[in-house]
């Protein structure tokens, strides 16, 4: 195994094939495969994104709404003059926004949150060294509607899981932050500019703050789509799917042409795709007995009385999973979602939708994945002598291919298994030469003895196992540091287990990652 200098924080990047963490649809989509590409508009290479840029048919009217209202979001946000440089090229006709999603996560959740806004930011990087004629600004989009409280309410930090509770129900971004402070008695040192978030009015406030404070200075623009002029634009796609179900048909087209070619989908299209977004609510809206009901609250409304609600408040209704997508593309001139595997496929059936309502499908670009390995973990590789493939193993069959490889004992009977096969076959011809009837008996005794041949076979395994205890625990204690409880790392553990120690970790994460290298990272932490 060969590593990089101790200056370097890349130590290698591997095949998403050879990870074996990916799904065949997502490896499908990532290796351009021919029955998928009706389905989006080319993946994410420079070229491509290039002509996105003549393809994108972005209102102009909407530029200087969406510019207007982030600066009035970001009033009581510290700004860089990068960021609010940024939010004014919005009105620009040659600014383009590359943009990730994802959900109010309490401390910014799992590490790939971190890992899809570096990707972002370095993209629009690299789009501006490449073309710079254009601008490119890097945008997260919170998902300050969601009502997943049991999604965003916890981390994980040095093996601890961290929770906030809270009886708050509807949006998550409008709930206060008063039940918090418990979080804080369990954290020595805890940065400052987390201290202050969470004195913010609500957790779309607090999440601004953080995002803002770790990222602002690379000129990250943060969306907050709960607002009533950003929900003016989406109407005409609101009535679409309220009273003519448009939505609904386009994705279930799609979806059973995917289903059709063997695809596993995601997305269930309903015949509304909206919530009910008031107070402490976000409700599905459904059709029932020729009126509209808000689920489980008792709230109806007659076709002209929702209509009224439409056009008079506008901010009450929310997107699903399925509108979501486009409702982001009608307010930004966006090239391409940078996203999760997960998330990439369940786009790929949405074209249609965007199709319906005239609007460019963006290009659908993966985020960069990681394991960070520390000096501990690496040391630890080193000496159990394995690969950066092998940590991709499954862990049982690792420990027994590494113990096979560092014995000096003979662990396998094969030449024994030979020998038993050999009298078998031999007694076989001797006896159904006598009885053909005994034919049936013999096979089955040979099955059982090659069984007891086995079963000794797994005990000299199991005993060598035990005389290499040492590796052994080395290999379990790296596949827990890079897959704790069985899952990968940037889905478990928070950024804060190597910010605390390297305030520069962030950092080393852009240096280290290539938005356009689609495949695995390792990286070195430095402690």
């Amino acid at each position: 195994m060969s590593t990089l200098t101790e200056t370097d924080c890349l130590l290698s990047t591997i095949e998403f094939s050879k990870t074996n963490s990916f799904s065949s649809f997502f490896l499908d989509y990532i290796s351009n495969k021919e029955e998928l590409k009706p389905f989006h508009n080319g993946l994410p290479s420079l070229a491509n994104l290039r002509q996105q840029i003549e393809k994108r048919n972005f209102p102009v009217e909407h530029r200087s709404v969406v510019s207007a209202v982030l600066f009035d979001q970001y009033a009581d946000t510290k700004a860089s003059e990068m960021t609010l440089a940024n939010i004014k090229a919005l009105e620009d006709q040659r600014t383009f926004t590359i943009t990730t999603g994802h959900q109010l996560n309490i401390f910014t959740g799992p590490l790939y949150f971190i890992y899809k806004i570096v990707t972002v930011i370095n993209a629009c990087q690299r789009l501006k060294q490449t073309y710079p004629e254009y601008n490119f600004v890097p945008v997260y989009w919170m998902a300050s509607e969601d009502h997943d409280f049991e999604e965003i309410s916890h981390f994980r930090l040095n093996g601890k899981k961290l929770e906030w509770k809270t009886n708050q129900q509807g949006a998550v971004g409008r709930f206060h932050l008063k039940e918090m402070n418990s979080i804080f008695e369990q954290v020595i040192g805890m940065p400052q500019f987390f201290v202050e978030a969470y004195q913010k009015k609500n957790l779309a406030a607090a999440v601004r703050h953080y995002v803002n404070a770790l990222f602002g200075e690379k000129g990250l623009v943060i969306v907050d789509a709960d607002d009533r002029q950003l929900k003016h634009l989406f109407k005409p796609v609101i009535t679409a799917d309220l009273f003519d179900h448009s939505p609904q048909k386009e994705a279930q087209h799609t979806t059973e042409q995917l289903e059709k070619i063997g695809y596993s989908t995601q997305v269930f299209p309903r015949e509304i795709n909206l919530f009910y977004l008031k107070e402490n609510i976000r409700a599905r809206i459904v059709k029932a007995k020729g009126a509209y009901e808000v689920l489980g609250t008792g709230i109806r409304f007659s076709a002209h009385q929702l209509e009224d609600e439409v056009e008079n408040h506008p901010e009450r209704f929310s997107p699903n999973v399925l509108l979501r997508p486009l409702y982001q593309e009608f307010l930004l001139p966006n090239l391409a979602y940078v996203g999760g595997p997960s998330e990439l496929v369940y786009w790929l059936q949405l074209k249609g939708v965007f199709d319906r309502f005239n609007t460019t499908f963006p290009l659908l670009m993966p985020r960069n994945f990681a394991a960070v390995i520390d000096k501990n973990s690496l040391r630890k590789i080193e000496q159990a002598q394995l690969s950066w493939e092998d940590l991709f193993k499954d862990e049982h069959s690792l420990v027994n291919e590494k113990v096979r490889e560092q014995t000096t004992f003979q662990l396998d009977l094969a030449e024994q298994k030979q020998k038993l096969n050999q009298l078998f076959d031999d007694a076989h011809r001797q006896a159904i030469a006598i009885d053909s009837t005994l034919d049936k008996m013999v096979k089955g005794q040979h099955r059982r003895a090659e069984k007891t041949l086995e079963k000794v076979e797994q005990k000299i395994l199991k005993a060598e196992r035990r005389n290499q205890e040492v590796l052994v625990n080395r290999i379990y204690a790296i596949k827990e540091t890079l897959f704790p409880g069985g899952s990968p790392q940037e889905r478990k553990d928070n950024f804060l287990n190597f910010y605390m120690t390297d305030p520069g970790f962030i950092e080393k994460c852009f240096d280290a990652f290539d938005p356009f290298d689609y495949r695995f990272h390792l990286i070195k932490a430095n402690e």
